[in-house]
C-alpha cells in the first residue's frame, strides 16, 4: 500500500479539560500517514487520480480549529474518522501533539497516535 505523509501541521485550538485551556487555547501539531493506492496517479500525473492535499489539510484544520474536545484522544479519533469518511483511504495514522499540557513537570510534549482502517476499527 502506498503512503502520503503530512508532517507537523500546525493549528491553534481550544482542547483540554481545564477552563483556561478552553479560554486561552494553544498550538497543536498533527501528523498524518495515509494509506491508499497511488499507482494510477503515478501513471497519469492527474490530480483527479489521487487525494487533494489542500482538501485533507482543510478537513483537519476545520476539526482542530473549529471543534472543541476535552481530550486529545477524542480529537485524534475524530480526525481519523473524518478522513476515512471523506477520502478513499484504506488506513489512516493520526498523531496529535499537545506541546504545552498543564502538567507540572519538564518535558517536550504529549501526543496521542491512532491507526484506523476503512473497516472502522483500530488497526493492529
Amino acid at each position: 500500500m502506498d503512503k502520503l505523509y503530512f508532517n507537523r501541521m500546525s493549528f491553534y485550538g481550544y482542547h483540554g479539560v481545564f477552563a483556561a485551556e478552553a479560554q486561552l487555547g494553544q498550538r497543536f501539531y498533527v501528523d498524518l500517514e495515509l494509506s491508499l493506492d497511488l499507482s494510477r496517479a503515478g501513471s497519469t500525473d492527474d490530480l483527479r487520480d489521487t487525494v487533494n492535499y489542500a482538501e485533507i489539510f482543510e478537513q483537519v484544520k476545520a476539526i482542530v480549529e473549529g471543534e472543541r474536545y476535552q481530550l486529545i484522544e477524542k480529537l485524534t479519533q475524530r480526525i481519523a474518522e473524518q478522513l476515512l469518511a471523506v477520502f478513499p483511504l484504506a488506513e489512516v495514522k493520526v498523531r496529535v501533539t499537545k506541546p504545552n499540557p498543564p502538567i507540572n513537570g519538564h518535558f517536550e510534549s504529549v501526543a496521542v497516535e491512532m491507526v484506523r482502517t476503512r473497516g472502522g476499527g483500530p488497526s493492529s
